[in-house]
């Protein structure tokens, strides 16, 4: 057996579990999904999701890896039996998927700071400008065609899926928790400023009322599609249901207060989704770009693009925000692969370099396709976030709170004193309330993911690119 590392500090783990949360699923996919959700529509029922189910499964999560110092299939195994080992794989295989197609987004962005660093966005749109003439759409599209896939994308996923690795295979405390320390606080420096800086531009409050101001007949018009939308970036960007919450808290001690740690997380993480959709929107609005959830997902690189080459200081703030989200999915994706690794560590006795190594190299190969055809981002994502997030979520709400509730009450405790009543609010809020939630939402997710794959065409941006062959 492998001996197990723990967290040196309480910041550590804060700065980590919260580094997960606030990656590509806060600053990448907040903005294109709050956009089709309506703006403040979609903002609204994803602030109620996160904290009205957020809270309670962050700390199903916390107590069942605390409890058992295990990855999620030994903690499951320990804590339900040996038939639960196969939901505990699911945890490594939701982690496998989304860490497979997020490094070659990231691989996106880094490639947009890099080409930020060549020239203003402006003249690089100059240049795709008379075949964007000749086709009738936007020379951003077209840039983002070239830039998305292809060896370019090949070979970022290819680096950033290697720097991914190095940090694990160097540990806890001498590779996660380092980084995290400077990633986490230099995404809210970045955010901040340029949430500031926005602020000074014309069209802002546009994009402060779409953002802010939600209209109520849309959501009650809409709400098959914003629950699951909402609930899918809720889990996504508090990384529940990926296993990471699990693993993190397995290297805990006992005393320390898993309710205070998760506030603290479910804070920081939803304060900076709020912060980055008033970077983004204010920008759109400012660009005249009016209809921010057009484009699915890489609408944030077109419209964003469009935008930095046309609104004042342009260049200088692209270069940030790119350069935020390439950090930002560093710390994210370090917190994915960290879950399949401990896997291995935990139950195979393998030693964590070469976990790491191995399950790296697989995760980097499930990738490659993304690299060559949009297509497989859309079979991936809509299977993680519709379905799997949600359907792990569920298992570990029946697992806590109908099967061990006294067990994880009296782990819970630990480090906080008796809860009384408190204890048995949160077993029944998870038993009742939370379940039927989550079991509506898996529900509509997988009739979502199932007319995809039936019959759903692709959305407007990949199907142009298809149709001009650049997929």
């Amino acid at each position: 057996m492998v001996e197990r590392e723990t967290w040196a500090t309480r910041t550590g783990f804060i700065l980590a579990a919260v580094g997960s949360a606030v990656g590509l699923g806060n600053i990448w996919r907040f903005p294109f999904v709050t956009g089709e959700g309506g703006g403040a529509a979609f903002l609204l029922v994803y602030l109620l999701f996160v904290a009205l189910v957020g809270f309670p499964a962050i700390l199903v999560e916390f107590v069942v890896g605390r409890k058992t110092e295990r990855n999620p299939v030994g903690a499951l195994i320990e804590l339900g039996g040996n038939a639960w080992k196969y939901v505990g794989g699911i945890f490594i295989v939701t982690g496998f998927v989304i860490l497979s197609f997020y490094s070659v987004v990231a691989g996106w962005f880094i490639r947009y700071f890099l080409e930020g660093l060549r020239g203003s966005y402006a003249s690089h749109l100059a240049g795709y400008e008379d075949a964007a003439a000749e086709v009738g759409e936007p020379a951003a599209l077209l840039m983002f065609g070239d830039l998305s896939v292809g060896l370019d994308a090949f070979f970022f996923h290819t680096i950033f899926m290697a720097v991914t690795i190095g940090v694990v295979a160097l540990g806890i405390r001498q590779g996660i928790e380092l980084a995290v320390k400077v990633m986490v606080p230099a995404i809210v420096v970045l955010l901040v400023g340029m949430a500031v800086w926005v602020f000074t531009l014309p069209e802002a409050g546009a994009g402060y009322e779409y953002y802010l101001s939600p209209e109520f007949g849309v959501i009650a018009d809409n709400w098959m599609e914003l629950l699951p939308a909402a609930a899918g970036q809720a889990f996504f960007t508090l990384s529940l249901g990926m296993g990471v919450m699990i693993t993190y808290a397995s290297y805990l001690g006992e005393d320390r207060n898993l309710a205070k740690d998760g506030t603290a997380i479910i804070g920081f993480d939803t304060g900076i989704a709020f912060l980055t959709g008033l970077v983004v929107f204010p920008i759109f609005f400012s660009a005249g770009i009016t209809e921010p959830g057009d484009g699915g997902p890489g609408a944030i690189f077109v419209s964003m693009t469009e935008a930095f080459a046309t609104i004042p200081g342009g260049h200088l703030i692209g270069l940030l925000f790119f350069g935020t989200v390439a950090i930002a999915a560093l710390s994210s994706a370090i917190s994915l692969l960290e879950v399949v690794t401990a896997y291995v560590i935990d139950e195979k006795g393998v030693e964590r370099w070469k976990a790491a190594l191995g399950m790296g190299g697989v995760i980097y190969l499930l990738g490659v396709p993304v690299t060559y055809d949009l297509i497989f981002l859309d079979l991936l994502d809509g299977f993680a976030d519709g379905v799997l997030l949600v359907f792990g979520a569920l298992m570990l709400v029946i697992l806590v709170g109908w099967i061990t509730p006294k067990l994880a009450v009296r782990e819970l405790e630990k480090g906080i004193g008796d809860l009384g009543s408190l204890g048995t609010a949160w077993i029944w809020a998870i038993r009742v309330p939370i379940l039927v939630v989550l079991v509506v939402t898996l529900a509509l997710g997988v009739v979502e993911y199932v007319e995809f794959l039936t019959g759903t065409e692709p959305d407007q941006l990949y199907g142009w690119l298809q149709e001009e062959g650049y997929l």
